[in-house]
């Protein structure tokens, strides 16, 4: 129930030690109260606000009807107590209030914010919501459970943008765009071919990575009807969904719910759920609600006081800042928790320092254990901190429970995404054969890697395998389909799908752990496209006719991933075990071989053969004594019937796999 008019001009203080407000020269001197719950604390009978400002002269709370308009119904001055913390009590049952907070200082009042804390917001998340959150819980909730997972290489991740996978005409979905249309059961697109959820299950993947879908700037929430698209990547709200996959932004408790129900779903058919989080810039600066409690604080700066910027998109943050780490950790800690999500993909993660990144993962851990951290180990442009400090690439091999991506396999594979003439591996480049095996193996230290003559690492950056996400292609840059066409515009186009399907074959029987752009089963295609971070549905929708034009290929990325899920050696959890396991045979101009012994790795098969010709031309390779064939070319078998010995004909550009039990 709402609290009466005489009530609510009755502020309450949790302690009654006020504070003045000190001087500071440096944001090193700001207090850091990091052991504070600065969090709503909601019950029946109360509800408790707090903010740290240590700056502000005055901080007051307003109390709303509505998420969107109105003057406030009431007001109340928190109090400074500890270390720049204000609070205030407000008795009464408080759900379904919205709020706001507004920040004096230096005589000047700061617009109204939610709070970096916000856990509800209402339409274009400006005012926060008191909100008990039991009663967003799906049925089942209690229950739930998520994939276990003992390594991340035993994950397959699939990275999807939530309008994409069901904006297409031909979706079959009844809620196309939504949270709940993702997981729609039974959804049909051309000829009757599985789409949405149904698709992600015949496919097999392990794990969906879900493009930035916590609540951002770029969209709209007021105007839904009209033509907008962002990929996410400008954060607003932290800690709360992103309104306009919801079936009504304006309700903040609504996409709190559905968000559950879409993470409950994905569960019940045993797919994990990745948040791909951006805590290494905010969308605005000045406007921020970071900068409208504490201005400055979360960011960093150059010497001469300017904004630094190696996000590329106006500021970056100062994850080594006590009250910035604090912030990051109880929010993964919190997604984790709330909405039992099962990873993070850090964005530009090169911008956070290495301490972060280890008691991020470790956080996320003590909440789920079978969840992974993975992120960007580079930044846009250069950073004011230490690079040796910077969790980079190839600082890896001190965030032993990190995953980073591998650009070495990717532009190995393919060729430079910055260079749209660039080749690859698979499409006829030279001189990648190193950077390739350098990604076979996960960037470990291998005997037989030539670092010097890998594309962007001259050392090992991992410890363990799976400590690379092996991938070739993601929402950045160009769909693979599109690569290939622009850097091989001489190819036909029975080439270009070979191209494609060996790419990833090599994608999935790496060690690392792999890694799928949406609809690179189905040739996507982004029109040529470099960045489509802000392009219609047009441009950025998959489109479910392609799956019945290239069936073949997603035959063929169906049986690879089923050929990894049945055969541990190909994901093995240690780098002794890949050193003691996996030779290279042969490495000559566009074509590698490999025999792994399977020891310690608990696989059916006693050894495996496998071998990438990424010639225009069959190759004729010499086989030590008797051998089962299961992948050639296109035909997979993996009970091996047919049976090679002496040499076998590896068809061009593609891979075959042999096996001995």
């Amino acid at each position: 129930m709402k609290p009466t008019i005489a009530f609510l001009m009755i502020s309450l203080l949790l302690l009654s030690c006020k504070t003045e407000k000190k001087s500071f020269t440096s944001f090193d001197q700001y207090p850091s109260p990091t052991e504070e719950n600065l969090w709503l604390n909601y019950t029946k009978e109360f509800s408790d606000f707090k903010l740290w400002s240590p700056t502000a002269d005055e901080v007051l709370l307003n109390l709303y009807d509505n998420g969107t308009d109105g003057l406030p119904i009431a007001r109340y001055e928190l109090t400074r107590f500890r270390e720049g913390v204000w609070s205030t009590r407000v008795l009464g049952d408080l759900h379904g209030t919205y709020y706001t907070f507004q920040i004096l200082i230096d005589g000047e009042w700061s617009e109204e914010t939610p709070g970096i804390y916000a856990q509800a917001v209402g339409v274009n998340g400006e005012r926060a919501m008191v909100l008990d959150l039991k009663s967003t819980d799906p049925n089942g909730w209690e229950s739930d459970q998520s994939p276990i997972l003992r390594h991340p290489n035993e994950a397959i991740i699939y990275e999807l943008h939530i309008r994409d996978m069901t904006i297409h005409s031909q979706s079959g979905s009844s809620l196309p765009g939504k949270y709940l249309g993702l997981v729609e059961e039974g959804t049909k697109g051309p000829e009757g071919l599985t789409t949405g959820i149904d698709h992600l299950k015949e496919l097999g993947i392990t794990h969906v990575h879900l493009l930035p879908t916590f609540d951002h700037y770029s969209i709209d929430e007021t105007k839904l009807d009209s033509a907008q698209f962002n990929w996410g990547y400008d954060p607003q709200n932290y800690n709360v969904p992103e309104g306009s996959f919801a079936s009504d932004p304006y309700r903040a408790e609504v996409r709190i719910k559905e968000f559950k129900q879409m993470v409950k779903s994905l569960h019940d058919q045993g797919i994990g759920v990745i948040l791909d989080v951006v805590y290494n810039h905010t969308g605005r600066t000045a406007e921020s609600n970071f900068n409208q409690e504490v201005p400055g604080y979360y960011y960093r700066q150059w010497e001469d006081g300017s904004l630094a910027d190696a996000a590329a998109c106006g500021n970056e943050t100062a994850s080594e800042r006590p009250m910035m780490r604090k912030f990051i950790l109880e929010s993964v800690a919190y997604w984790t928790r709330e909405y039992h999500l099962d990873g993070f993909r850090f964005d530009l993660m090169g911008i956070h320092d290495i301490d972060l990144m280890n008691e991020v993962s470790k956080k996320v851990k003590e909440v789920n254990p079978n969840a992974f951290v993975y992120g960007e180990g580079w930044t846009a442009k250069d950073s004011p901190y230490p690079a040796d400090k910077r969790a980079l690439k190839k600082n890896t091999v001190q965030m032993p429970q990190i995953t980073a991506f591998s650009d070495d396999l990717r532009d190995g594979l393919k060729g430079s995404v910055f260079e749209d003439s660039s080749t690859g591996f698979v499409s006829g480049g030279e001189d990648m054969e190193e950077s390739i095996k350098f990604g076979i193996v996960g960037a470990i230290a291998h005997p037989q890697v030539a670092y010097q003559e890998v594309n962007y690492s001259d050392a090992p950056w991992t410890n363990n395998p799976w400590q690379t996400i092996s991938y070739v292609s993601c929402h950045d840059n160009h769909t693979l389909y599109d690569k290939l066409k622009v850097s091989r515009k001489d190819a036909g186009e029975r080439e270009i799908i070979a191209m494609a399907k060996l790419a990833n074959a090599i994608v999935l029987t790496s060690q690392g752990t792999p890694f799928l752009h949406a609809g690179v089963e189905m040739l996507r295609t982004k029109n040529g496209e470099h960045n489509s971070y802000n392009l219609p549905d047009s441009i950025n929708q998959i489109d479910w006719y392609r799956k019945k034009q290239y069936s073949e290929v997603f035959d063929y990325h169906k049986n690879l991933i089923a050929l990894r899920k049945a055969h541990p050696a190909f994901r093995m959890s240690t780098g002794e075990l890949v050193r003691s396991n996996l030779e290279f045979q042969k490495t000559e101009d566009s074509f590698i071989s490999y025999l792994m012994e399977t020891n310690g790795t608990q696989d059916p098969w006693k050894k495996i053969l496998v071998a990438y010709n990424a010639r225009t031309t069959p190759v004729n390779y010499r086989l030590d004594g008797r051998w089962q064939v299961a992948v050639i070319g296109d035909t997979f078998d993996f009970d091996g019937s047919a049976i090679a010995t002496g040499s076998i004909s590896v068809p061009a550009i593609s891979m075959l796999v042999c096996f001995q039990k």
